[in-house]
């Protein structure tokens, strides 16, 4: 999925012009692939002991890999997607080790500190279109994108915190500091914010009017999604869900119209 996620950003910066430069592509491909297994990969050892019994059937805690093994595996992943992003330029070097660093602390750190790991989150979000941009020259045309993209996932992040507030015993969560309808007015707003950004690409000409005609959309589940989840969180981050999908349909139109 980060993949499809990166030919996408590819196909905004660059359109049908992408296939001269589908070296970078599968470069790039190669980073995104190796940077999300070793992510997944220190996930499930770092949570290998809640996996015992959450998810016994998993490679860990069922003795089919052993911990040392995983850990090898996360930390080669993460080697190869570094090096691999080496063949491109420095922009996305820097946006690669950035999210490489972010991710490090996510699992390590930021993951129980509440909105720490939302930012966390967003910024990897984000991080995948700017790559597409850059990759190909395009980093302008995906900036706003990535914008969108990092405050939609804010939100979600916020929204799914409130959701699971009291399963969430050991992280310091945004709600459990400020409450949930404090919490949700930064979720709303980080929703709401995506929302006012989402005409930008039309108006500086990235995008035509189809884009702006399908984003709305989009733009009207995120606003559903900003008032219904007061009421029921679970609902408001399945929509935002749904909202993120929409817009990602109108960014492909826009890419392709």
């Amino acid at each position: 999925m980060g993949v499809v996620g990166l030919v996408l950003a590819v196909l905004i910066a660059a359109g049908t012009g992408m296939t001269s430069q589908w070296e970078k592509v599968l470069i790039a491909s190669g980073v995104v692939f190796a940077f999300v297994a070793g992510g997944n990969v220190l996930n499930d050892y770092l949570d290998r002991e809640v996996d015992r019994v959450a998810h016994p059937e998993r490679p860990l805690p069922s003795g089919r890999m052993t911990p040392v093994t995983a850990l090898r595996l996360s930390a080669g992943a993460f080697v190869v997607s570094l090096a691999l992003s080496l063949l491109l330029d420095l922009v996305s070097i820097a946006i690669v080790v950035s999210a490489i660093v972010i991710m490090l602390g996510y699992e390590l750190a930021t993951k129980k500190r509440g909105l720490a790991g939302n930012l966390s989150i967003a910024w990897l979000t984000g991080a995948l279109f700017l790559l597409g941009g850059a990759i190909v020259g395009g980093l302008d045309r995906t900036v706003a994108i990535a914008a969108m993209a990092f405050l939609a996932t804010l939100g979600r992040e916020i929204v799914k915190d409130i959701q699971d507030m009291e399963g969430d015993f050991d992280r310091a969560t945004l709600p459990k500091r400020l409450g949930k309808k404090r919490a949700g007015v930064v979720g709303s707003a980080a929703f709401l914010a995506a929302v006012a950004m989402s005409p930008e690409p039309y108006l500086v000409g990235v995008f035509g009017i189809w884009y702006l005609a399908t984003v709305l959309v989009a733009d009207a589940i995120f606003i559903y999604s900003s008032i219904v989840h007061f009421q029921n969180p679970k609902r408001g981050q399945t929509w935002a869900k749904i909202g993120m999908l929409a817009a990602m349909v109108s960014f492909l139109i826009g890419g392709i119209t």
